[in-house]
């Protein structure tokens, strides 16, 4: 075992302290007996070098947007400027109490009907409520106004929502969750929403549908007036899940597209770092027809995560109107960039232009031969993490096997990205001349291949 590898309690040693603290200058005071430890607290002695150290040594096992690159598809983990960090670090910001009178957190309050002014300008809609605290949580609030704007009308017989078989896994999930039930409509081979599927699921019963534009795929929906013409003259609504908005901004508006609701990922588009099950936070926007049943107040008790806010505004603020509108078109060259130049050794399932993601069906040659397994997109991404690249999502989007969807966002250089493009290309050499290689990757990181499937069935959450 290596030393940085070891846990603070295995450094500490008996009598050994990281601070040193002057003689009080004030009498004892005795506490009463129902306060106090019958034993002693159970920290490790370890002193300041030790700790500096260790703590230091577990940030670089993990991997950030920050030392690396990290080409998460549909996740848009791009680098966050340092000046929103400083801006939601405002001790004027952070010092703020959420019980305190109204009048006295009137900047806070502006912070707020700041961005809801810029993002209704960004994404053509009325009005946002920042109630939710992530993406998800934002899709589950939209679904609930999409009830309550049937329920409202007398309209109770609307208890399904259309998917399409490309969409985002939280989608199905919040409908359910929603008492929805849940009404798939296929793609066709050109990825896209298959409009002549959707026509007969359409009717009385329907209370929306749920899409992503561009879809899980990176495609553009190019039928989208006629998707929405379709849906709302059967009465339902169009959700908009805005998880892909990275390539649209200042280009596209979803409002204009014909969405009624949609919820933006305030710790994707807009700068702020996610990752490990937070911070976020999922606006929801609606139409007018919607803006009635939006609840107020637009903010939790304690004005949801603050701080995503504040990264949210700086970026648009910084960028602003003239400048947001470069953002989509650098992500969209980025993806297509990295898809032309390794289409002859990755399988490309639907070769046309995509915005700012596509997705890969493993290798062209994966070195399976007789006797001799090939290698799985699986193994691709514990290659990369040797050659010091993030993976990208991997199996998914379910259209196909061995998905590798690739996101590379604006914000990476072409010295970057030809680096990816490079280590991409060994990595298929590799799997062509010893896919064992692969199959036993990760070479070089503190953890190799840790057992997914008994993690995730049986978590041991403590020691």
């Amino acid at each position: 075992m290596k030393y940085y590898d070891k846990l603070i309690f295995e450094l500490s040693r008996p009598g050994r302290s990281g601070y040193s603290l002057p003689k009080a200058c004030v009498s004892e005071v005795k506490l009463p007996a129902n306060l106090t430890r019958q034993s002693p607290l159970d920290l490790p002695e370890v002193s300041e070098v030790d700790v500096v150290r260790h703590y230091t040594n577990l940030s670089q096992m993990n991997f950030g947007v920050d030392t690396g690159f990290y080409p998460l598809g549909s996740c848009t983990m791009k680098y966050n400027p340092k000046i929103n960090e400083e801006i939601a670090a405002h001790p004027l910001f952070t010092g703020l109490h959420p019980l305190q009178p109204a009048e006295t957190v009137k900047g806070a309050q502006e912070v707020i009907d700041t961005l809801d002014k810029s993002l209704a300008a960004i994404t053509g809609f009325e009005h946002f409520t920042f109630l939710p605290c992530a993406g998800a949580h934002g899709e589950l609030t939209g679904l609930m106004l999409m009830r309550e704007y049937h329920m409202a009308r007398g309209d109770s017989a609307r208890t399904k929502v259309i998917v399409p078989d490309s969409a985002h896994g939280t989608n199905p999930a919040s409908a359910a969750v929603c008492g929805l039930e849940i009404v798939v409509v296929k793609s066709r081979p050109d990825g896209l929403v298959d409009v002549e599927d959707l026509k007969p699921l359409l009717g009385p019963d329907i209370a929306g549908i749920m899409m992503t534009n561009p879809n899980t795929l990176g495609l553009f929906e190019r039928e989208i007036r006629q998707i929405a013409a379709l849906v709302h003259e059967c009465g339902g609504l169009l959700y908009y899940d805005g998880a892909n908005m990275n390539p649209l901004l200042g280009k596209v508006r979803p409002g204009d597209m014909g969405f009624d609701i949609l919820h933006l990922n305030l710790h994707k588009t807009f700068s702020t770092p996610h990752g490990g099950g937070g911070p976020g936070s999922g606006p929801v926007g609606v139409a007018k027809s919607v803006l009635p049943y939006l609840r107020i107040p637009v903010t939790s008790g304690f004005h949801g995560n603050f701080g995503v806010m504040m990264r949210g505004l700086a970026y648009i603020l910084t960028l602003g109107k003239e400048n947001i509108k470069m953002a989509g078109p650098l992500a969209v060259l980025g993806a297509n960039y990295i898809k032309e130049s390794l289409k002859d050794v990755y399988k490309l399932p639907i070769p046309t232009v995509c915005k700012h993601e596509f997705v890969y069906d493993g290798l062209v040659n994966d070195g399976a031969r007789e006797g001799v397994p090939g290698a799985t997109t699986l193994d691709i991404a514990k290659r990369l993490l040797d050659y010091g690249f993030h993976a990208p999502t991997i199996y998914f989007p379910l259209l196909f096997h061995q998905a590798l969807m690739i996101e590379p966002t604006e914000t990476e250089s072409k010295e970057t990205l030809d680096a990816f493009i490079e280590v991409m290309r060994r990595i298929a050499e590799e799997a062509a001349a010893d896919p064992e290689m692969l199959h036993s990757a990760p070479h070089n990181t503190p953890i190799r291949r840790p057992d997914e499937t008994t993690a995730a069935r049986n978590p041991i959450v403590k020691a």
